[in-house]
């Protein structure tokens, strides 16, 4: 049985702060993946721990060593000025950072509200992506080294997906083998994709935080950076218009292009996005076997997501004919 409070105590020896200053330990609910725990010290100092689960629980391909890709998100989000954790130790079994204020963004805010953070968020979100890496694809490694281009990048991100699919079993709208020729059709429009730019690919809205502190709402940081990646920031459309479409958001469209986000929706973008919708599609499907989730909830994948994923598939494939 793991000590939580002796873990968090070896967290804070190893990033230098004292040990005895600890008084509070809550574990934090929301992830499916990693150990979260906030840590309280005397001064009043809040701090998250993750801890990822251990190496013989099964997991997807791509999620191995993810905490290594999520200390990297925050180094470079802070370079980049976005409200974000900051690392304060980290290693191989372990992720300290700092907490941020707020709640995760729920239907509590009017409309005014609702626009005036999807506008922030935009801004941020463009800083983000003016932020680029040495080569292309998962920092952790967990698919292998850094790749020179984007289509080898992405190519072996979906290949690892489907490989679990197989793998696990996975219930999928259409047999792996063709959801990879389909995917492999458009794999030419990556091309266009020379310069690795900062991707969180998991901005719903869970993971952005809303402070109220001042009276008026603000983004309060972009959180669980784990699932980053070096690429192509359309990327990051699927999940801030998670299982919706993004070029109806003007609000976050407005702040975006405002903070210098280039944001065309021409047939590359488009077919692109497809490509990208189809991986997150994936990832949520696929990972449902080892996560073993209830009935309920996937009843809801079925009906919700699998369709999402064929749809973006057929976008796929139309785009072939014309």
């Amino acid at each position: 049985m793991v000590d939580s409070w002796e873990r968090a105590r070896g967290a804070l020896v190893a990033a230098g702060l004292p040990p005895g200053r600890l008084v509070g330990l809550r574990a934090m609910t929301g992830g499916t993946y990693n150990t979260v725990e906030e840590l309280l010290l005397t001064d009043g100092g809040r701090y998250v721990l993750k801890v990822p689960p251990a190496e013989t629980v099964p997991g997807l391909r791509h999620e191995r060593r993810l905490l290594v890709s999520e200390a990297e998100f925050y180094r470079a989000a802070e370079r980049a000025g976005v409200t974000a954790p900051k690392v304060v130790g980290s290693g191989e079994r372990h992720l300290l950072m700092t907490a941020c204020p707020g709640d995760p963004w729920d239907d509590s805010l009017t409309p005014a509200e609702r626009a005036s953070l999807r506008e922030e968020l935009g801004r941020q979100v463009a800083r983000l992506h003016r932020v680029t890496g040495t080569g292309f694809g998962y920092p952790s490694g967990a698919l292998g080294p850094p790749a020179a281009d984007w289509r080898t990048a992405f190519t072996a991100m979906t290949d690892a997906v489907l490989d679990d699919a197989r793998r696990y079993r996975a219930r999928l709208p259409r047999p792996a083998d063709e959801v990879a020729r389909t995917l492999g059709t458009a794999h030419h429009v990556l091309d266009e994709i020379t310069v690795p730019r900062l991707v969180h690919f998991d901005l719903w809205r869970g993971n952005i935080l809303v402070d109220h502190s001042a009276g008026v709402p603000r983004v309060g940081g972009l959180i669980d950076g784990e699932r980053m990646f070096w690429g192509d920031p359309v990327a990051d459309f699927v999940s801030l218009a998670l299982l919706g479409d993004i070029e109806k958001d003007e609000a976050f469209l407005a702040g975006y292009r405002e903070a210098g986000g280039r944001a065309a929706f021409d047939a590359s973008g488009r077919l692109r996005l497809a490509l990208y919708r189809s991986y997150l599609y994936l990832i949520m499907l696929t990972e449902s076997v080892p996560r073993e989730i209830g009935a309920e909830q996937n009843r809801w994948l079925q009906d919700t997501v699998a369709p999402e994923l064929d749809a973006a598939l057929r976008e796929i494939e139309e785009s072939a004919t014309v």
